[in-house]
Order: C-alpha cells, then sequence, then structure tokens
C-alpha cells in the first residue's frame, strides 16, 4: 500500500534530523582516534585515543587520565570531557579503564596504570604522541593512582619503565596523604597490613617528575590539605611543585572546570595547559 506523501514528507524528515545528529555527534567526537584497545588481558583493561588527527610525527605531548571512583567505579567515557579538552589543544591523550573493586583491591589498580603507561609509550608515536613527553593526569582516585606511579618506582619498573620518564604528574583533588575514611569499602581495598604502602607522600624521595596539584577549597569529599601536605614533603625534598587552590571549588567542580563548557575561561584548564607546555 502507497505511503501517504505527508507521512513520507514527515520520514524523510526525521531521517535527516536522526542523520544530522550522527553528523554532528561524530564531529563533535572526531577526536577520538581509537576506542575500546586492550593494554591487557582483562576486561577492564582497555584504553581509547584522543587527537586532533591521527598522525605520526611523534611531536605531540601525550597526557594519560585516570578518572575517579573511590577505586571501586567510573569507566574511561568518564573521561571523555577531559580528554577532548586537551586533544583539541593538541595533545595526545590516553583515557584508560582500570581494574576496581570488588574485581582488585590495591595495589591492582595502581598495576593497570602502570601497563597503561607502558602501552601509552610503545604506541603513542602511532598516534602523533612523543613517547618521551609523556605525563599522568587524574582526578580523586585517579590523581592518587597517577602520583603512585610518580613517587613510588616499584609500578612502572615492573613494565620496564622509569617514574624519570615521566614528564610531570597533575593531580586534581587527589588524597596523597590520607585515604578518604568515610567512603566505603576502604579497610577491604587497602587491607590494613598493607596500609603503610598505599600513599604517595609516603614514597617522596627528591627523584619525582613535576608536579600540578591542583585543590578545591570547598572540597568535601576530599580534603584539600591532602595537597598541602604532598606539596609540602616534595618541596621538603627539593622537588618541583605547583600548588593551586581554587576558591569556591568543590570535588566535582574542579574537573568539570575542564570537561564542560565552562573550560575556555576556567583557571584551571589555564593552569593544567600552562604545566604541560612548560614541562
Amino acid at each position: 500500500m502507497p505511503i501517504p506523501a505527508r507521512r513520507r514528507f514527515v520520514s524523510l524528515t526525521l531521517a535527516a534530523c536522526a542523520a544530522g545528529l550522527v553528523g554532528a555527534r561524530a564531529r563533535a567526537q572526531n577526536d577520538e582516534r581509537a576506542d575500546g584497545l586492550a593494554y591487557g588481558a582483562a576486561p577492564r583493561q582497555k584504553l581509547d585515543v584522543y587527537a586532533l588527527e591521527r598522525r605520526t610525527d611523534g611531536a605531540r605531548p601525550v597526557v594519560v587520565y585516570f578518572y575517579g571512583g573511590s577505586w571501586q567505579g567510573g569507566q574511561r567515557a568518564d573521561a571523555r570531557g577531559v580528554a577532548q579538552a586537551l586533544a583539541q589543544r593538541g595533545i595526545v591523550a590516553i583515557a584508560p579503564d582500570y581494574r576496581v573493586y570488588p574485581e582488585t583491591i590495591f595495589p591492582g589498580f595502581i598495576d593497570d596504570a602502570a601497563a597503561a603507561v607502558r602501552w601509552t609509550r610503545d604506541h603513542a608515536r602511532e598516534f602523533g604522541g612523543d613517547p618521551g613527553r609523556i605525563l599522568v593526569m587524574g582526578h580523586s582516585a585517579g590523581a592518587h593512582i597517577a602520583a603512585m606511579l610518580a613517587t613510588d618506582p616499584r609500578y612502572l619498573a615492573a613494565h620496564g619503565m622509569s617514574k624519570a620518564e615521566l614528564h610531570g604528574m597533575i593531580g586534581l583533588a587527589g588524597p596523597y596523604a590520607v585515604i578518604p575514611p568515610r567512603e566505603p569499602h576502604m579497610a577491604d581495598i587497602f587491607p590494613p597490613a598493607l596500609r603503610g604502602q598505599t600513599l604517595p607522600i609516603d614514597f617522596v624521595s627528591g627523584h619525582e617528575p613535576p608536579m600540578l596539584l591542583a585543590t578545591g577549597s570547598a572540597d568535601t569529599v576530599v580534603d584539600p590539605a591532602n595537597s598541602v601536605r604532598f606539596a609540602e614533603a616534595l618541596r621538603a625534598h627539593d622537588d618541583a611543585v605547583e600548588l593551586k587552590t581554587y576558591a569556591g571549588y568543590g570535588h566535582g567542580e574542579i574537573v568539570e572546570a575542564i570537561s564542560s563548557g565552562q573550560r575556555a575561561g576556567s583557571p584551571v584548564f589555564t593552569d593544567v595547559l600552562a604545566f604541560i607546555d612548560a614541562h
């Protein structure tokens, strides 16, 4: 039975609109160069790569970004906003998943992060990144993970790398000195027998890469004192560190300032880009 002319028009219009939305979405996400590449055998050992265009000149800085989630949640899609913001400024951004509780406990997620950094060094050039200019970055639990890689040398060493190969660490609202006591399952994730090995502040030796520690004065999830104490420990060992405290920023707002439309005028994003450029 023939389709009436008006219904045909409506169908074609809806199809055109859908195609337009798909095209717009593709254009908005055209800086994602690879989705779900495996850096290990476990289901969560996958990563995404963001860059403006696929190049192999190996000239761009590379940032491996670890999302937060209290070491028991999150997914690499949560990193899309930050990764896109970095990619749009000419940086190759790597967004890994990593195993979380209850699939693993400390130090399983740190091991995964180290493996993702090794994958990055091996494959950065395929996306225009410089394997000699890798920085690690994270928010909340992800900042803790990045800081552990930058302080405790054992994790990267297990993958044939040194923390000296990192050109910098950027931490957003990270728990570097105290594991947040009010978060659930902390005694399971960080067993008491291992507590002496879990905090970046305890591994500062004076051989750390430069660090940018960003925190918000209104953060009620991770005490900003973590960043202050960590910065003091780094300075006491003559490490290069920048401490930035943003008035009125809460725990989530500090990362939203990079991943949302606010980033154009965000002091957080401006400071992150300046740090990457300097190192």
